[in-house]
């Protein structure tokens, strides 16, 4: 028997109650850096606890299949909230800036009469300044650190508790420890941690702000490495219960030489820690929702929480994004609007892309001039869209690579050619042009290439991918003449972003 909570794909939530409209809907965006989508409870892990965020999926239409567009922090949040792909927002690799003209989301909110603000990691990579990026109020990852040193001294913790050493070094220190697989707390308690001191500004925000409408964007760290959480979870989970995900016979090559010494050992402890950070991350949006409620604001309120791209931990001797497993590539999305939004779960493919232009729709702002996504909409309104997604694309240009999923196919192509700057190195940087196909029905893992015996399935996919680019690359029409469709790929993966000023 099929339950509310288990639509067939075609099955969808349904807009409810328009009559009961009070006023103009506020907007919590609520943001997570790094957690992928399968590791929560309502996604059926078991060992996940989220228990906030699973209230809050089965309270929303939860898009059981939703992707980014790029793996990796600073394109894929800029992607989002332009509605553009990283190589038409202008941002494709981690340290870029968003050009400060773009068109955003929180651009199209202000002039449709929102309040709007942003408190957390947002990876502008510039001074927050009001007015940034269409955002009245701006408290990002400096000047929140800044805040929360002046404001939150630490306390003495219990004698004997041991916890990580200060201050971070990623690459410098060995993965073991940048990975925290001795799974030790930060030095805070929970009251203390700078996570909890973010969503209680951004709850203080609403509790000003209650009688105006509002976009808020709370963003937090975790569970970013080195998975932080606070000494009273350092007992949550014991690294003995996770089992390591197994390493394929075509893998070895791919693994990033830092992650070679890993012993299965650290592995657990390193899966154990980003567990226990995301439940501290849970506990925290918990707060957030319960001030919603608090302010009688839950039911005048469209909620959305994602993240900006997902994790593999220890997938293919891998723990990072930078790269196109799915485990990487897949995200939560959530969307709540009580008495708006019969709740469900959308299993159709989704991309980070249709969020801002739905909200956009939703909220009754300007639509985007430049829409590279089909807004999420028609799914929340209680009817599948005309042309629901075939296949999702995914690029990643610090390696000059592209990914392609259908139901059945996972086309990872890359030019070979681009000695990365993300540290994450292999045996052989530069190996040339590499195409790899997976058979998803045959192969969930993604460890067979099949590749050289599917060359039909390899040349559709590139298609779709190269399409894509012809549709939304600013040099589009300086592609080169007569190339083939690899060659015309070599092209648009170039990472081509401004230099900053």
């Amino acid at each position: 028997m099929i339950t509310r909570r288990e639509f067939a794909t075609c099955a969808v939530p349904a807009l409810v109650g328009r009559a009961q409209a009070r006023r103009r809907p506020n907007l919590l965006f609520l943001m997570a850096d790094d957690h992928a989508g399968y590791v929560m409870g309502c996604d059926g892990n078991r060992q996940a606890l989220t228990p906030n965020l699973d209230r809050l999926a089965s309270e929303s239409v939860r898009f059981a299949a939703h992707h980014c567009n790029a793996p990796v922090c600073t394109p894929s949040r800029q992607s989002l909230l332009t509605g553009q792909m990283p190589h038409a927002a202008g941002v494709t690799v981690l340290q870029t800036p968003l050009a400060a003209d773009k068109p955003t989301l929180a651009r199209l909110l202000k002039r449709a009469g929102y309040q709007t603000a942003v408190f957390g990691k947002m990876h502008f990579n510039r001074p927050a300044s009001p007015g940034l990026h269409g955002f009245d109020y701006l408290m990002t990852e400096g000047e929140a650190t800044k805040e929360w040193q002046r404001a939150v001294k630490p306390e003495a913790l219990p004698e004997g508790v041991a916890t990580k050493r200060l201050p971070w070094q990623p690459f410098r220190t060995p993965a073991r420890e940048w990975l925290n697989s001795a799974k030790l707390p930060y030095p805070r308690r929970d009251e203390q941690m700078r996570g909890t001191f973010i969503a209680r500004q951004g709850m203080q925000y609403m509790e000003e702000n209650r009688d105006r409408p509002f976009a808020l964007w709370i963003s937090l760290q975790e569970p970013h490495s080195p998975f932080d959480f606070p000494v009273e979870d350092r007992g949550v989970f014991d690294p003995r219960r996770f089992d390591v995900p197994r390493v394929g016979p075509q893998d070895g090559g791919q693994i990033p030489l830092i992650f070679r010494d890993l012993t299965p050992e650290e592995k657990q402890g390193i899966i154990a820690a980003y567990y226990t950070s995301t439940h501290f991350l849970d506990r925290n949006w918990g707060r957030v929702l319960a001030k919603l409620k608090e302010l009688r604001l839950d039911e005048d309120t469209l909620v959305v929480y994602t993240a900006d791209h997902g994790y593999d931990l220890g997938h293919h001797g891998r723990f990072e994004k930078h790269c196109g497993y799915d485990q990487a590539l897949r995200v939560p999305l959530m969307i709540r609007w009580p008495g708006r939004i019969r709740p469900g779960v959308v299993r159709d493919f989704t991309e980070h892309l249709d969020l801002s232009p739905a909200l956009a729709e939703m909220l009754d702002a300007p639509p985007f001039e430049v829409q590279h996504g089909q807004s999420l909409k028609p799914y929340v309104e209680g009817r599948r869209p005309a042309h629901p997604r075939t296949h999702v694309v995914s690029e990643y240009l610090e390696n000059e690579e592209v990914f392609v999923r259908t139901p059945k196919w996972k086309l990872m192509y890359g030019t070979g050619r681009r000695r990365r700057n993300d540290g994450y190195l292999t045996d052989n940087p530069t190996p040339g042009r590499t195409v790899r196909l997976y058979d998803l029905e045959k192969d969930p893992g993604e460890f067979r290439n099949v590749a050289a015996q599917s060359p039909r399935e390899v040349r559709e996919l590139e298609k779709k991918a190269l399409e894509r680019c012809r549709a939304t690359h600013p040099e589009a029409a300086s592609e080169p003449s007569q190339a083939g469709v690899e060659d015309a790929l070599d092209f648009y993966l170039r990472p081509r972003d401004a230099k900053p000023a």
